[in-house]
């Protein structure tokens, strides 16, 4: 039974040393999407959020079976003026009356921590909308490959069951 434990606890402490967070990390090649509300308001956020909402919607499906950065890039470039119309639309529809910008290129990014894992401020291939003066929080994402795209579309995602190695092994021997 020493023996076991023994064994069992090498077995966790390799795990352990060997589990990085390289999974939660952004790629080299990747864009990103940021969206930058004019202010703090209550109402700037919300409109930020309608925005995200629907430009992200737009974009999950022009980058649907996209398999490559250079694929996702052209399709964003050709539809850039598609994005700005979106984004025209959701501040016409909300009676928004402020200037808005929709850059695609490289943009600088804040430094921001999420999940445990701090991306470094820098300027990285982006959609950047901002509204208004652009004062305000701003909520930002990976658009390719598709990181934000599958966590907003999680609920649609069958359930996914998580294995442990140690308990299958405790389980088989006890």
């Amino acid at each position: 039974m020493k023996k076991i434990m023994v064994i069992l606890s090498v077995i966790v402490v390799i795990f352990m040393s060997t589990k990085t967070t390289e999974d939660l990390i952004i790629p080299d090649e990747s864009i990103r999407i940021r969206v930058i509300a004019n202010s703090n308001t209550t109402r700037d956020q919300l409109v930020k959020n309608v925005v995200r909402n629907k430009v992200e919607n737009e974009v999950s499906t022009l980058l649907e079976d996209v398999a490559n950065i250079e694929e996702a890039r052209t399709i964003l470039k050709n539809n850039i003026e598609f994005i700005n119309d979106s984004v025209n639309e959701v501040l016409l529809k909300n009676n928004y009356d402020v200037e808005y910008k929709v850059n695609f290129g490289y943009n600088l990014f804040p430094e921001k921590k999420y999940k445990g894992v701090i991306y470094e401020e820098g300027y990285y291939e982006s959609i950047v909308i901002t509204l208004g003066n652009g004062e305000g929080d701003n909520w930002w994402c990976v658009l390719f490959p598709p990181l934000c795209l599958m966590e907003t579309n999680s609920a649609n995602l069958e359930e996914i069951e998580y294995k442990s190695f140690i308990k299958e092994i405790i389980d088989k021997y006890f």
